[in-house]
């Protein structure tokens, strides 16, 4: 799609009413469009697809009139205004996304005429799940869209306005190697550890509006080392490859959660990268929050992956060597025998070992 520049002149208003505090009016436009919006003194400069600068440019020129009329305006004035151009209610979003009005509910984001839902019952079970719930834990093997669906739904709370910030976070475990061994500083020892993270938020979000919200800390995503300490409110919090996180750490993730907060945690359980003597926080978390108000557990299986059809064969390969010869952990039963956590009957040891070395998939979509 071509890109194109524009720019509005705001004259004889009243500046600081039409941007409002911090730039918030002019905030809500960004967060309701994939263009670029740049105020600059008396100017919006706008780049984006023709037919979206469009429609920004009518919003603005309606906002101007608006305050011209009645001398200011408010947050409530401008999202009506941009509801009222833009036809957001469920007849218009039926018409630009080609859905039936009962199929919305299940529609999680929805960036100009595309739109991100569910595509398997496991999937559909993660997103309503999260809905009723503050702490939903997705456990399933690679390939069945949990870091995906995980990063859409906190996308589409951000969206709403139902939290402030979104703060994505990843043990910094990847075949038993120390970071203190890798070259370079601290960020780009864990940034490719973090990449798969990246790889969502950059096929939801156009890049310009993407480093608007890193710059201003909107969007974080950091080593889980780095959480403790912290309370986070109004914020989405995403654990993802929670397997390699310890129990100890489980706990310092889950105890950062501040009022009017959600989380997903995602992982799967029979790709460990700890050590025989550290136990898999999500592993042990199960028997320890299954009867927790609030608390959530979804478990997704060979059925939900939505990868190349020969990931899921090769995730029934493997759980038919690992059942047959005793060692590994059973996917079947991940639901009913986690035990406490330990692993001297299914131990990630001999997991490891009759993988040779297991390595974590950073495909998009885990």
């Amino acid at each position: 799609m071509a890109v194109t520049d524009k720019n509005i002149t705001l004259e004889g208003i009243d500046l600081m009413n039409f941007a409002g505090v911090n730039e918030k009016n002019i905030d809500l436009l960004r967060e309701h469009f994939a263009s670029n919006i740049t105020l600059r003194g008396e100017n919006i400069f706008l780049k984006g697809s023709e037919e979206e600068l469009a429609v920004i440019e009518v919003i603005i020129k309606e906002l101007m009139l608006l305050q011209k009329r009645q001398g200011k305006i408010t947050e409530g004035d401008v999202h009506l205004i941009i509801e009222l151009v833009t036809g957001s209610q469920d007849s218009a979003l039926e018409k630009r996304v080609g859905l039936r009005r009962e199929e919305l509910d299940d529609v999680i984001l929805v960036e100009k005429s595309d739109y991100i839902k569910p595509k398997t019952m496991g999937q559909l079970e993660l997103f309503r799940k999260t809905k009723s719930n503050e702490i939903v834990f997705a456990i399933g093997p690679a390939g069945t869209g949990k870091t995906y669906l995980a990063v859409a739904i906190a996308l589409a709370a951000l969206k709403a306005k139902k939290i402030n910030r979104i703060v994505l976070s990843r043990p910094a475990v990847e075949a038993g190697e120390s970071l203190g061994f890798l070259p370079g500083d601290l960020s780009e020892k864990v940034n490719p550890y973090l990449k798969p993270l990246f790889d969502a938020l950059e096929d939801m979000v156009p890049r310009e509006k993407l480093e608007t919200y890193f710059e201003r800390n909107i969007i974080e995503i950091i080593p889980l080392a780095y959480m403790r300490g912290r309370t986070l409110n109004n914020a989405f919090l995403i654990l993802d490859e929670a397997q390699n996180a310890t129990s100890m750490q489980m706990k310092m993730f889950l105890t950062r959660l501040g009022i009017n907060s959600k989380c997903i945690i995602t992982g799967d359980i029979t790709q460990i990268d700890l050590s025989t003597k550290q136990t898999s926080g999500l592993v042990q978390i199960q028997n320890i929050l299954k009867n927790v108000d609030g608390v959530a557990f979804v478990y997704l299986d060979k059925k939900d992956v939505v990868r190349h059809r020969l990931v899921k064969d090769i995730i029934n390969a493997y759980e038919e060597f690992s059942v047959k010869n005793g060692n590994g952990i059973d996917p079947g039963k991940i639901n009913g025998d986690t035990g406490n956590g330990s692993t001297k009957n299914t131990s990630e040891k001999d997991k490891l070992d009759a993988d040779g070395k297991n390595e974590n998939s950073k495909e998009l979509g885990q």
